[in-house]
């Protein structure tokens, strides 16, 4: 609570000063918890004006700046490697080869040449600050970005409010969480994750649908049952687990009798051309979901573009077994992207969603300036390039630059954090927003000294 003899009250404004932790000593004495204080706190720091979504696109295995989006035609030929650069169709903008579709909408993204992280070079790391804007230490898992959307602004209608297709990262090498779950916010705020294979003939979600012998008013039933048990176990409920288990079953009961909910998953109202249009593989038909998903409610989608990068072809192009070569980016790798990356940007515009649904895409940090002697490029975290367009963010234009050799960034170094903060905004919430951490600690939802990109805006 606030401290009466205190020189004066606190006052509900923007920032958490250490005089407000030592005033709030006392919170039980006026009936409110540390988390109910935070809640006020946090009262007014979320936009509710504009209502913006996200489509976060997880191109696991980190892409090829050099390849892609940042391209060195007047390096040595160990530098630019094989691919060439193509005009957009904004003035002085350049891409990949690899990429004719989406050269055709550079007027709707922004490339932000410069992104760069200080942590080890290993996936696991890299997934952890770009999802995250934190890096996990000393056992507390920071929360995704979804997650913490899902906190602060809760699910629209019976639609989940943040949902992860199709499936969560697996093995990248590492043993350490991928930043893909609520962390420290709790289970109750992790993404509702689809676990299968959207391509696939005989693609549905079982966990949204009532199986086929059982009609509507067993399902009532069953709910009602539901209750009679809670009934007769009440004292079950002081126990925090239990609690959690009440809510997370009202949350599934929610999205399976929701006709909405599941009409969201459902791909069979697309027409093949649409599909072929985004491509009939696991990404393609992730990112029309995605699209499906932000028509009918869901405010955050996280689609990761790969599980593993292990004896698959992936962005990983170390040049050898048991991962890529280069050569995939021309052959498979950047066709399935430029396909589905551009159809949804097509989607989103034709349908008068772009301004209000942010579609990011970004991996987990580059590739090396220097072709290694398998043909390759191994990790580099020293600067890479991602993509971000809707939600309000200007197109068209270039954030950052690197060096002569795409190695580091030559101006306007942009870290993990100022991304997670560029995000935030453009959903309007304060990255100044508190939230409860371990040992009931107040943190805000990105690290102090961290605006968002200005540029952007």
């Amino acid at each position: 609570m606030f401290r009466f003899d205190a020189e004066k009250s606190v006052h509900f404004c923007d920032g958490l000063r250490r005089r407000d932790f030592l005033h709030a000593g006392s919170l039980a004495l006026l009936g409110l918890t540390l988390q109910d204080w935070v809640a006020l706190k946090a009262a007014g720091r979320v936009d509710t004006s504009r209502d913006v979504n996200c489509i976060m696109l997880m191109l696991v295995g980190g892409p090829s700046h050099l390849d892609t989006w940042d391209m060195k035609p007047d390096a040595p030929a160990e530098i630019r490697g094989p691919y060439k650069p193509i005009p957009t169709n904004v003035a002085g903008i350049q891409v990949s080869e690899i990429f004719p579709r989406m050269a055709r909408h550079a007027d709707k993204y922004a490339l932000l040449r410069s992104v760069y992280h200080t942590g080890a070079g290993v996936h696991d790391v890299g997934h952890q600050y770009m999802q995250t804007g934190r890096f996990f230490q000393f056992g507390n898992e920071q929360p995704h970005i979804g997650c913490v959307v899902s906190k602060l602004k809760g699910p629209k209608g019976d639609a989940p409010a943040h949902v992860l297709l199709p499936r969560p990262i697996g093995n990248t090498g590492g043993n350490l969480p991928h930043g893909q779950n609520a962390g420290f916010l709790g289970k109750t705020f992790d993404p509702f994750v689809l676990n299968a294979d959207p391509s696939a003939p005989d693609f549905q979600v079982p966990d949204l649908l009532s199986p086929d012998y059982l009609p509507p008013i067993r399902v009532d039933g069953r709910a009602s049952m539901r209750k009679l048990v809670d009934n007769a176990v009440s004292h079950l409920e002081s126990i925090p687990d239990a609690r959690l288990l009440d809510s997370n079953f009202e949350s599934a009961y929610r999205m399976m009798s929701s006709q909405t909910a599941r009409d969201a998953f459902d791909l069979s109202t697309e027409d093949q051309k649409t599909k072929d249009r985004y491509g009939r593989n696991r990404f393609g038909m992730s990112c029309l979901l995605a699209r499906r998903m932000v028509e009918r409610g869901v405010r955050f989608v996280t689609v990761n573009m790969f599980e593993t990068v292990f004896n698959e072809i992936t962005w990983d192009i170390h040049g050898s077994a048991p991962f890529s070569p280069i050569s995939c980016y021309r052959d498979l790798i950047g066709p399935m992207f430029d396909n589905a990356y551009s159809s949804l940007l097509e989607d989103l515009h034709d349908r008068g969603l772009l301004n209000d649904t942010l579609v990011l895409a970004m991996g987990e940090f580059g590739r090396t300036p220097k072709v290694n002697p398998a043909g390759g490029r191994d990790h580099w975290t020293n600067c890479w390039t991602i993509l971000m367009g809707g939600g309000g963010i200007k197109g068209g234009q270039v954030i950052g630059s690197s060096d002569e050799i795409g190695g580091y960034p030559k101006d306007r170094p942009i870290p993990p954090q100022d991304v997670a903060a560029t995000i935030y905004k453009a959903l309007g919430i304060d990255v100044e927003t508190p939230l409860i951490a371990a040992a009931n600690r107040p943190v805000p939802v990105v690290d102090y000294g961290h605006p968002p990109i200005r540029e952007l805006f």
